[in-house]
């Protein structure tokens, strides 16, 4: 696999004409998406600023041009009027100025009457590569300009580490103030949230202090993409903890959860249940970023990065990588938060199938069970491809994807096991072309995976009491190159 040097991965992105090439290339490969958002080149990882503004889903992803690689980052913009359909924009912020020479890193988005304006980590390096960070911002014009403020926001606190990054504007209409969280790293290298306050949305921030946790004050070396978000009566701190371990979760150390409670904005103290639950509990998902406007108190809609930090993907070998989960409605069910699919999904199923088919590249499977059983998803006859396995008298769901013939990421573990309140009645299964995601008992649980079968991968064997459909699934993302 080639190795990059820091001038190749830092390289600044002058022309279409540079990448074009390589787009058409990445657009050869079976493992494009049919329906997930993807690179149009290179790597993607987190999703930013995801809005809803005049009928249309604006979103952004950190994207790198040149290849499978973290590098200097931009945000690549995509649009939707469903939330379903996704076609490709453009470039939103380039990391053309001092305060961000080395990268546009992750953010969130507000929305005006007239315009969006972005909130985002500016990486400046100095010459001796010492980071510096800071909070900038991008205001998006609705007759398609974009106009960059000459100076930042604020910069570093200087009582912390270098990684201050990801902020997430808050409006709070009580006090009638903006809020910016940023996840951070104090110097005794523990994770925390640093938050900064303003009347106004563009000018006048001050460090207002540190998020209060009780509880989670060693919890972790850094919070990355924090966020609050509120869901009928109650506010929900989601954020990513790194260099943890956690049980249950076999080697993994990043981790993307959150607390259930209430956020005090005059004491800065967030008020939770006390227990840290994870989103996800399949081997690829983090940076969630829920859509700061839906219009409905009681839902959010979140999408995450399908990938992981310091995680490789056998994509990246035809120099691209990464991808977006599907957009998931989101409420709270017994202090927990449910991610469903959105109702929408139901207008992709094309040709309805018997079980007894061979999975297409992209489809569905709506499945109802009533006892113990295990379900085979990309077997062939040298393998038992991706197990499901369920036991009724533990309770236990197992995913297991070591028998497939691509195998990655091996040593943070290949199986993954969720013990649940309930019988296991109900399975919604999507698979694309490089990623499965399962949904448990309508949100009881979630498994997000990538994985990459081979053209002799797709059996589809089930044991067990097992019914239900299986749907191919038309295509809904655009795979064009706009820059």
């Amino acid at each position: 696999m080639k190795q990059w040097t820091r001038e190749e991965r830092y390289r600044v992105l002058k022309s279409a004409d540079e990448i074009i090439d390589l787009h058409e290339k990445t657009k050869l490969s079976p493992y494009r998406q049919k329906f997930h958002i993807q690179s149009i080149t290179g790597l993607l990882n987190d999703p930013n600023g995801f809005v809803y503004h005049n009928g249309e889903w604006h979103l952004f992803y950190q994207w790198c041009p040149w290849g499978a690689v973290h590098g200097l980052k931009y945000w690549y913009q995509i649009k939707s009027k469903d939330l379903i359909h996704w076609e490709n924009v453009g470039v939103g912020i380039k990391p053309d100025t001092y305060y961000d020479n080395k990268g546009a890193y992750s953010g969130s988005a507000l929305v005006t009457q007239n315009s969006i304006y972005l909130y985002y980590t500016g990486n400046h390096r100095s010459e001796d590569w010492i980071r510096t960070p800071y909070t900038c911002i991008v205001n998006l014009r609705d007759d398609g300009t974009i106009h960059k403020y000459s100076k930042p926001l604020f910069g570093p606190n200087e009582n912390y580490t270098e990684h201050q990054r990801d902020p997430k504007i808050i409006y709070n209409k009580d006090n009638e103030t903006y809020y910016i969280l940023l996840g951070a790293q104090n110097k005794q290298k523990q994770g925390r949230i640093l938050i900064y306050s303003s009347k106004e949305f563009n000018k006048n921030y001050t460090f207002a202090g540190e998020l209060k946790v009780p509880g989670y004050e060693d919890f972790g070396d850094m919070w990355e993409c924090p966020s609050i978000e509120h869901i009928g009566d109650q506010d929900v701190l989601i954020f990513c903890p790194q260099h943890l371990h956690i049980e249950g979760r076999n080697h993994y150390q990043h981790h993307n959860g959150y607390l259930i409670g209430h956020m005090d904005y005059d004491t800065l103290t967030f008020h939770h249940d006390g227990s840290f639950h994870e989103l996800d509990f399949g081997f690829d998902s983090y940076a969630a970023e829920c859509c700061a406007n839906i219009g409905d108190p009681n839902k959010a809609v979140l999408i995450a990065w399908m990938g992981l930090p310091d995680a490789s993907y056998p994509t990246d070998e035809e120099d691209w990588s990464g991808c977006l989960t599907m957009p998931r409605e989101l409420t709270i069910r017994d202090r927990r938060l449910i991610q469903t699919p959105l109702p929408s999904f139901k207008e992709l199923r094309d040709e309805r199938l018997d079980l007894k088919h061979d999975l297409p590249r992209a489809c569905e499977l709506d499945l109802y069970i009533e006892g113990s059983c295990q379900i085979n998803l990309f077997k062939s006859s040298q393998t038992d491809g991706l197990t499901i396995t369920y036991d009724e008298e533990s309770k236990d769901i197992v995913i297991d994807r070591s028998k497939m013939t691509k195998r990655f990421n091996i040593e943070q573990g290949e199986t993954r096991k969720r013990t649940l309140l309930r019988s296991l009645k109900h399975l919604q299964i999507f698979i694309d072309s490089s990623s499965i995601e399962i949904y448990v008992n309508d949100g009881d649980a979630l498994f997000t995976s990538r994985v990459f079968p081979t053209n002799e991968e797709h059996g589809l064997e089930i044991k067990g009491p097992v019914t239900g459909d299986l749907y191919r699934l038309k295509d809904a993302v655009i795979d064009n190159f706009q820059l």
